[in-house]
């Protein structure tokens, strides 16, 4: 009983001298637990990051469409395959898409320094376009992923093969990311010359011609000048390299054979691309006034044609260099008498050597649609408006355009708006192109069958949107357009084999051509 007495209270002795030492190693208080605090210096959704002084939003949304008729979710049925208008043309396109952005600002001594980042994950349903094979083999056009191998996904009978996984990749982009101090915006963010609706004045459709258009950024270098009382004004310096360049064709090409000929008038193929490396960069000058009854801007730019060499190697020579311009004006009318939030938003725009701020990124300058013809085995419209064109041992002559774009949105209610809007751009070649194409014994002219010869050609969209908002942030729309080619050529040629579209050598009447699509949307911000 004793040695039993003795152990119990051994062990009771022990557990206190544990439990006091493991209650010296606690701390005497624990540490406040840092909380994340809400920022109202720039707005709802704004807060701190946790031990510092920065801002920070995070932001996006997600989209799920359809568009009808087209091989792309951005415009009008056109190009290959969709232009075809055969059984290689998509009836509808699909596309699921995450966007993602992030915004932090800290005030400074010099003012907010702000950094902002957005980008989007997207998957859209491919197409297929001929190969040329003898047995009809095709390949997928859209953006494929990487099998389990990490390898390009296989082909099988010259068709993606469903089952290697390839399809289900999809793609990354990057829209704007920049820094803001001081005045000064330095990365990828939109043209100062674009009107602040960029390519939509009212629409959904992509596509639309007759303006400027950086929806997903343009790198630049600008400044900001701020004059008080809704008056601003920026000049910019904007990379031209991949948003800014219609091209700069050498038309000798064109004349070289009969087929080139021919491929020019069917397939809007006029020459040789020779565009040079990036020698400047855009200049831009903008100058806007905001106020309660909507805004207007002005904008000017300045676009550098740099071509390579007439032929293969540096003997061959070159042009010089041909400076373009543009410039746009843009008008936004608020508070109209139709409706609360009604607004009317047109722009107009005239280049010279600088198609793209016409002809924008999305829209695209060269056009390739089919169609039905009583005379012929099809119809064709082919055009394409460059920046600039020249010949062997010559100078480079300008492509001039102009065009607008506008569109008027009522709302109904607050849960339901409906806008109307239209846009239209012209192309016109210079004399001396007019000449080498269609002049007395021209490439162009020159071919059996053809009655009239004009490389100029005008495009005319109209469109009707309606969207349903039933609660915050979330929207369904229908947009409906029509896109009418309207090219200067005329006759009946005997056209080439085009393979991509499945066209053969057969009689094609040189004639106008529509589009029309239907896209639908479902869109959550957030």
């Amino acid at each position: 009983m004793k040695l039993v007495k003795s152990l119990l209270l051994g062990s009771a002795a022990g557990l206190i001298a544990v439990g006091g030492a493991q209650a010296a190693d606690l701390p005497v208080k624990a540490k406040a637990v840092e909380y994340v605090k809400i920022c109202s210096l720039y707005g709802a959704g704004f807060y701190y990051i946790p031990g510092t002084d920065t801002c920070i939003k995070l932001g996006g949304y997600l989209r799920a469409e359809v568009a009808l008729g087209t091989n792309s979710v951005y415009g009008a049925a056109n190009g290959s395959p969709a232009g075809a208008h055969n059984r290689l043309s998509n009836y509808y396109t699909m596309r699921a898409r995450q966007d993602l952005n992030i915004d932090t600002r800290t005030a400074t001594e010099y003012g907010v320094v702000r950094t902002f980042f957005d980008a989007t994950f997207s998957w859209t349903t491919g197409g297929y376009q001929g190969t040329g094979s003898g047995f009809g083999g095709t390949a997928y056009t859209g953006t494929l992923g990487l099998n389990t191998a990490g390898a390009a996904p296989a082909l099988v009978g010259s068709s993606i093969n469903p089952t290697d996984g390839g399809t289900s990749g999809g793609s990354l982009g990057v829209y704007y990311a920049f820094i803001q101090f001081a005045g000064f915006t330095m990365g990828k963010a939109v043209s100062q010359f674009d009107a602040p609706w960029t390519n939509y004045p009212g629409n959904n459709f992509d596509g639309l011609v007759g303006g400027s258009g950086t929806v997903t950024g343009v790198n630049q270098f600008s400044y900001t000048a701020d004059f008080g009382q809704g008056i601003t004004a920026s000049f910019s310096a904007e990379d031209a390299t991949a948003y800014y360049q219609a091209g700069n064709f050498n038309i000798s090409s064109a004349a070289a054979s009969g087929a080139a000929a021919i491929a020019g008038l069917t397939t809007g193929a006029l020459g040789a691309n020779a565009i040079g490396g990036s020698r400047s960069p855009n200049l831009v000058g903008m100058v806007r006034v905001d106020q309660a009854w909507g805004l207007f801007q002005a904008s000017v730019a300045a676009h550098d044609n740099h071509v390579a060499y007439y032929g293969a190697t540096e003997p061959t020579g070159h042009p010089d260099d041909k400076w373009g311009w543009a410039v746009q004006l843009a008008l936004s009318i608020k508070n109209i008498p139709t409706g609360a939030g009604d607004v009317i938003n047109i722009s107009g725009v005239y280049t010279d050597g600088a198609t793209r701020y016409n002809f924008q990124n999305l829209a695209g300058s060269s056009f390739l649609m089919y169609g039905n013809s009583g005379i012929a085995y099809q119809s064709v419209a082919a055009a394409v408006a460059p920046d600039t064109v020249f010949i062997n041992g010559g100078q480079q002559e300008t492509v001039k355009t102009w065009g607008f774009r506008g569109a008027y949105t009522h709302n109904w209610d607050p849960y339901w708006n409906t806008a109307i809007y239209g846009a239209y751009a012209a192309a016109q070649f210079g004399s001396g192109a007019k000449t080498f194409l269609c002049g007395v014994g021209g490439a162009f002219s020159s071919v059996a069958g053809v009655t009239g010869c004009n490389p100029d050609f005008n495009v005319g969209q109209v469109g009707l949107i309606t969207r349903w908002t039933p609660v915050k942030n979330l929207t369904f729309s229908a947009d409906l357009n029509w896109t009418h080619i309207d090219q200067k050529y005329s006759g009946v040629i005997a056209g080439g084999n085009n393979f991509p579209v499945a066209k053969p050598a057969a009689a094609y009447e040189l004639k106008d051509q529509d589009s029309i699509t239907l896209l639908l949307r479902a869109q959550r911000n957030w």
